[in-house]
């Protein structure tokens, strides 16, 4: 089962370059990390300080083990100080998707 995670980061202006560096390095260190299959950095459109960080990983225990890493959280802790609001983490999941459909889905909600 991967997970792909939604981590999104408002940051400060005049920080984007900080946080870009700060970024490059939490995705260097997960590369290592059990589990990590890939990720992406996207930057709003509209607002160049609204980031968006798609993590994919193995399992939820995966990205839980990383998420809770010492090293993530110290590189995490400099990128909480340049930003507006804390970040935000949203995991997401293709697996229920793909047993409703075997199930029936949608008429099997019905």
């Amino acid at each position: 089962m991967f997970v792909k995670v939604i981590i999104q980061r408002p940051i400060q202006e005049g920080n984007e370059r900080n946080a870009y560096e700060l970024l490059k390095k939490i995705r260097s260190s997960a590369m290592d990390h059990p589990g990590y299959v890939t990720g992406e950095t996207l930057v709003s459109t509209d607002n160049p300080r609204e980031i968006m960080v798609i993590s994919t990983w193995e399992s939820m225990e995966d990205w839980s083990s990383w998420k809770a890493s010492e090293e993530r959280k110290a590189l995490d802790a400099k990128l909480e100080k340049i930003q507006t609001h804390p970040t935000t983490y949203k995991p997401y999941t293709l697996s229920k998707f793909r047993i409703s459909v075997r199930k029936g889905f949608p008429e099997a909600l019905g």
